[in-house]
């Protein structure tokens, strides 16, 4: 959560580098070059997205086979299950052990390749009927022996909408003829997707939304799950699939004979071996390590990220910590990438908790809040430009929400109060009927944030940032991935402020950075919410149907006008606009996964 696609979209909507890189949540972390620059990607790009592409390429005609990987994590994925990952961690794990229709290779990151699929999406002339094909001899992993077929596909679209298994993105797929508007009790048949024979989905739209459907189908949704294997897991609530996943890529969770995940053992490590079924033939990736371990209670970023530095044959897997980030980024050179994320990191006001259900009371927090020093907890400069608005550089959308100066007739949120202004953070707070300027009231505010730098430190300033305006605040730490799965995703908890927030590109669209976490209509109650601040104005929703049928420059002004709406709305703060900074140790030659900007284990290897 993530989340992505790349110039699939081009040639129908005109306007389009389709770039899918995941979603979700703190579907990342990151890094970048200092305000001012117009692109979001450092001054050089000698540790970036070039050095990356090489990397790749070079993986793939001369990468030498063998070893194993250990990667260091502050903590466990959010789900395996693909009908259930929103979380960016989930997705690098998912894209090493399974496959879905389309995916963004690391040696060709701008444009998706055909994955499971036998070629491009065929889109109708009227935008309302995707074709896709799908290759012969991929086969699941032991103790499954057969072939991937289509009812495998609808399988797994169907499934999603259970609420057993609580998929979290349906805003994507709502449009297709017969999918549910709200969760199934257990699996139920979706009449608009079809499979015409073992190699063929047809899916059927009821609106001309083909082409932003055949841009989603790089997400863990089009990962195909048996029927006959599965449905035994998709009965019990939540689904039991999660520890029992029929997996079709190069490597595999190490199992038993039964399908059960022995090799994941939830908070303390998952243990990752090849796939003895995988047929090289039909993947694009050249998969050359033995064995990837995962620790997933490494939990002291300090310690991990030095561990790594000075090691061998390890990863980090995220942002180090500020200071070790800054020692990287001028001293030591080569052991990092550093990548443009596509996304933006936020606070969340939740609008449905006193008193944030005051939108002058959101203004002038907005206003108060020094979105520099949130910047600086977790890395300064390095980690990204500091946001004006939703929409990072280099996407579509950017240019129409006013690029870097944002928009400067909000004057509680522009290019010029990026350190906070207590003037007019107080005239919002007079205007909400406290005299003083600061907040007067008893509440105290339920904030929840990471345990780990530099989400525990970026948490700190937050709360830091309200003391100040006048509020009491309760700031409980908490596993990253718990931040979410446990807290801020379920709105019955009542978290006033999520510490912590993230949102990257589904697919290189703004309806992917905007929808799914300010749409109202999208809002989950019952849990595997995104909308944390719960915004519900029927005024965006609207203006968001409008713009999902837009095409070319008009859609672009659309979703523009959209980004503003929901800075006037006052939903959450963005601070920085993303960018991530992966470490390796020497000996490894690390590849990063250009669809969630963190390492690819089907590309990288050692020396």
């Amino acid at each position: 959560m993530i989340r992505s696609l790349r110039y699939l979209l081009l040639a129908v909507l005109g306007v389009m580098t389709l770039a899918f890189t995941a979603c979700g949540d703190d579907k990342k972390d990151s890094g970048s070059s200092s305000t001012g620059t117009s692109t979001g990607r450092s001054s050089s790009d000698q540790f970036g997205a070039t050095a990356n592409i090489a990397a790749a390429k070079a993986a793939v005609e001369s990468g030498k086979p063998g070893g194993k990987l250990t990667m260091l994590a502050a903590s466990d994925v959010d789900y395996l299950d693909p009908g259930k990952t929103y979380y960016t961690f989930g997705f690098e794990v998912g894209d090493a052990i399974g496959r879905e229709l389309y995916r963004f290779n690391a040696d060709t990151p701008d444009k998706a390749s055909p994955d499971i699929a036998d070629g491009d999406p065929e889109i109708s002339s009227d935008k309302k009927t995707v074709t896709v094909h799908l290759k012969k001899g991929i086969k699941y992993a032991p103790p499954l022996t057969r072939e991937v077929k289509a009812d495998d596909i609808k399988y797994a679209f169907e499934r999603f909408f259970s609420v057993n298994v609580g998929g979290q993105y349906p805003g994507y797929f709502q449009d297709i003829v017969g999918a549910p508007k709200k969760p199934t009790k257990g699996v139920q048949p979706i009449s608009g997707i079809t499979t015409p024979d073992d190699q063929t989905v047809v899916f059927k739209m009821a609106k001309p939304l083909a082409v932003q459907l055949a841009g989603a189908l790089v997400m863990p949704i089009s990962t195909p799950v048996p029927r006959e294997y599965a449905k035994k897991f998709d009965a019990k609530n939540p689904s039991t699939y999660n520890t029992n996943i029929a997996m079709t890529g190069p490597y595999m969770v190490r199992n038993n004979a039964k399908g059960e995940l022995v090799g994941y053992k939830a908070g303390k490590s998952i243990s990752i071996v090849r796939n003895p079924n995988w047929d090289k033939d039909t993947d694009d990736r050249p998969a050359l390590l033995d064995a990837i371990f995962i620790r997933t209670n490494a939990t002291d970023a300090n310690i991990s990220s030095k561990q790594v530095i000075g090691g061998k044959s390890l990863v980090l897997d995220t942002n180090p910590p500020a200071d070790t980030l800054r020692q990287l980024v001028t001293q030591v050179k080569g052991q990092y990438l550093s990548l443009p994320s596509g996304g933006y990191r936020y606070f969340p006001m939740n609008t449905e908790v006193k008193p944030f259900d005051d939108l002058n009371v959101r203004k002038a927090v907005m206003a108060g809040f020094d979105r520099d020093a949130a910047r600086l907890a977790r890395g300064g400069k390095y980690v990204g430009d500091i946001a004006t608005h939703w929409l990072p550089p280099d996407f579509p959308g950017f240019n129409e929400s006013g690029g870097l100066k944002g928009f400067p007739d909000i004057d509680f949120f522009n290019a010029k109060n990026v350190k906070g202004d207590m003037t007019i953070a107080a005239k919002y707070f007079k205007a909400a009927g406290y005299k003083s300027g600061k907040y007067e009231g008893n509440e105290t505010l339920l904030m929840v944030g990471a345990d780990a730098d530099p989400g525990k430190a970026q948490a700190e300033v937050a709360r830091a940032q309200l003391q100040k305006m006048g509020f009491k605040v309760r700031l409980r730490l908490v596993p990253q991935d718990s931040v979410y799965t446990a807290w801020c995703q379920v709105p019955a908890k009542k978290v006033a402020m999520c510490g912590g927030a993230g949102w990257f590109k589904d697919f290189n669209d703004p309806q992917s950075m905007l929808e799914p976490t300010f749409k109202g209509s999208l809002i989950a109650r019952d849990g595997g919410n995104i909308n944390y601040s719960m915004l519900n104005d029927p005024k965006v929703d609207a203006a968001m149907n409008k713009a999902a049928l837009a095409t070319g420059e008009d859609r672009l002004k659309q979703w523009g006008a959209i980004d503003k709406m929901i800075i006037e709305d006052a939903a959450g703060i963005p601070f920085i606009w993303d960018k991530t900074t992966i470490v390796r140790s020497k000996n490894v030659k690390g590849v990063a996964n250009p669809y969630i900007a963190l390492w690819d284990f089907s590309y990288t290897s050692l020396n």
